[in-house]
């Protein structure tokens, strides 16, 4: 399974995040360019322990039944999947700022190892070991730079 803990896919995922442009159009969704590096940011903070949003019911259930979807193979996230309310991204950013952020953060994770990767359960599929976060934060990461053809 392709994820951030190897080099090679973190210096293609930083790569494609320095493709994109404050202009550049997206396939789905709501976010602009920055916006998403915002959000991918957000993603990246859950899974070093700097947010930790309560799991909700609902959430809890409906985690349970896609998890072996999403972790079961390489296939990349489909289009508007639901996301935590606490990582969405209304007001506008600027897309230097955000992009070196995302960047700073996927080092801490990548370089940081399975050390780095938090204990608290994620918001929709529960407790994740090291390998599952870093599979996850790739395939986010992948999920919203196709979003912008990058």
């Amino acid at each position: 399974m392709k994820n951030l803990f190897e080099t090679v896919r973190v210096e293609e995922v930083k790569e494609r995040i320095s493709q994109l442009r404050p202009d550049s159009e997206r396939l789905w969704g709501k976010m602009a360019p920055a916006q998403a590096l915002e959000h991918c940011s957000r993603g990246m903070e859950l899974a070093v322990g700097d947010r930790m949003p309560p799991r909700m019911l609902l959430e809890r259930i409906v985690g349970r039944m896609i998890k072996p979807m999403v972790f079961g193979n390489d296939e990349p996230m489909r289009r508007n999947a639901p996301t935590v309310k606490g990582l969405v991204v209304q007001d506008d950013r600027d897309l230097g700022t955000e992009r070196e952020r995302l960047r700073g953060l996927i080092e801490r994770f990548a370089t940081g190892g399975s050390g780095v990767c938090t204990t608290h359960p994620h918001a929709f599929f529960g407790r994740l070991t090291p390998e599952e976060w870093a599979t996850l934060m790739y395939k986010h990461l992948d999920h919203h730079l196709r979003q912008f053809g990058v």
